[in-house]
Parts: structure tokens; C-alpha cells; sequence
């Protein structure tokens, strides 16, 4: 904890004072006007919250994507804008991958946050102090096997990168409802690609780190 404070990041469980809303998605390949997916977003979240009221303001959580005219850094800069909030960052350290953060859009961001510092807190979760070993090893078995379905597909494995980034969506999905209490994670599309770092968002569901009810997705 020491070497997180020296660097001047703030303990996640600052975020307890917020409501995490985490908006995933494709990045600069999405080819649709931001402006209409985070609108369509925006309604989607307000007929969300009508059913599952929120009681704490609403953060919109990012995960160090760069910024693009298109995907979702430009989406999820809208979604802040539209809930009059601000957005907390989450990169991967370093000593994982030197430009993550070094690249990272921190328009309108307020609390920032390394991957170490999630994984840690998990690490120190009574309720299931297990729950990182479980997210490693999940992970792990369904890259195995999107790599085996690749194959029979006459395709290369997936990037080595994938391991890395889809850790750290599913740790701070993790480690935000651990913190929070709730959350609410919006897909900008109804389905993801299932060789995607979104596609997966399952690995919460099987091991309960996450729920479904959690979940809503853009028409």
C-alpha cells in the first residue's frame, strides 16, 4: 500500500461514496456516431434505474482506453457528460504494460486507480478470498478454449494482450460491487463478439462477482 499511496492514487474504497457504472463495448472500430449510442445509453440507464434505484451518485468507471472520434472513449465521455458525474480511471500498472496509463484519456476523470490496487483489494475480500485465484483461472480456461475454437477455425490464438485486459475488466467489475455494494454495466451493443475482451463479461456471472441483474445492453 505504500508504494500505491507514495504515487498519489487514492484507495478504491473512496469509490463507496458512488454508484460505479462501467460501459463496455467496442473501441475505435465501432463505426456508429457516439453521440447516438450514448443517448440511446442514457435512456437505457434511466429505464434501468426506475426499476433498481441507485441511492449514491453515479460514477462512470473507464478502463484506459485512448481517446478515439469513436467507441468507447467517445462514448463513455457522453455518459458522464448526460449524468452530470465524473469518471474514474482504472489502467493496468506499468510493469503489466508501460503505455496503458501513459495513453489513457483522463478528460473530466476525478479518481484514478491501478490494476494492483483492485486485484489487491479482492485478494483481501473475506467474503471470498479466493475470488482473484477463481477470476485468474476462469480466464485462463475460456482463452484455452476461444483458442481451440480459433483453431478449428483456421485462426491464430488470440493476442497475448487479451489475458491482461480482460483481467482487468473483470477485477474492477469485481472489486467496485465488493466496494460499492452494486453496479450497473452497460454493453453499447446486445451482443459482444465472443473473441472479444468484452465477450468476457460471463466470467463475473459464473462466479458471482457480478450478476445478470447487473447488466443492461443498447437495444
Amino acid at each position: 500500500m505504500g508504494d500505491r499511496l507514495n504515487r498519489g492514487f487514492p484507495c478504491p474504497t473512496t469509490l463507496a461514496d458512488y454508484h460505479p457504472v462501467i460501459v463496455e463495448g467496442m473501441g475505435g472500430a465501432d463505426r456508429r456516431e457516439p453521440g447516438a449510442v450514448s443517448e440511446a445509453l442514457l435512456a437505457r440507464l434511466d429505464r434501468h434505474w426506475q426499476d433498481r434505484p441507485i441511492h449514491r451518485p453515479p460514477i462512470v468507471v473507464i478502463q484506459g482506453d485512448p481517446l478515439a472520434p469513436r467507441g468507447i472513449s467517445a462514448i463513455t465521455r457522453r455518459v458522464a457528460e448526460g449524468l452530470e458525474t465524473s469518471r474514474a480511471l482504472v489502467c493496468l500498472d506499468e510493469a503489466i504494460a508501460d503505455y496503458h496509463a501513459r495513453d489513457a484519456d483522463r478528460h473530466n476523470v476525478s479518481l484514478e486507480f491501478r490494476y494492483s490496487q483492485m486485484a489487491g483489494l479482492l485478494g483481501d475480500c473475506r467474503r471470498n478470498p479466493r475470488l482473484l485465484e477463481e477470476l485468474e483461472a476462469a480466464i485462463q480456461t475460456r482463452i484455452e478454449a476461444k483458442n481451440a475454437k480459433r483453431h478449428r477455425l483456421g485462426k491464430p490464438p488470440l493476442r497475448s494482450w487479451v489475458r491482461e485486459f480482460a483481467l482487468l475488466q473483470e477485477v474492477t467489475k469485481a472489486a467496485c460491487r465488493a466496494i460499492c455494494g452494486d453496479i450497473t454495466i452497460a454493453h453499447t451493443s446486445p451482443a459482444s463478439s465472443e473473441f472479444s475482451v468484452t465477450g468476457f463479461y460471463e466470467v463475473g456471472w459464473a462466479l458471482g462477482s457480478v450478476k445478470p441483474e447487473d447488466h443492461i445492453a443498447v437495444d
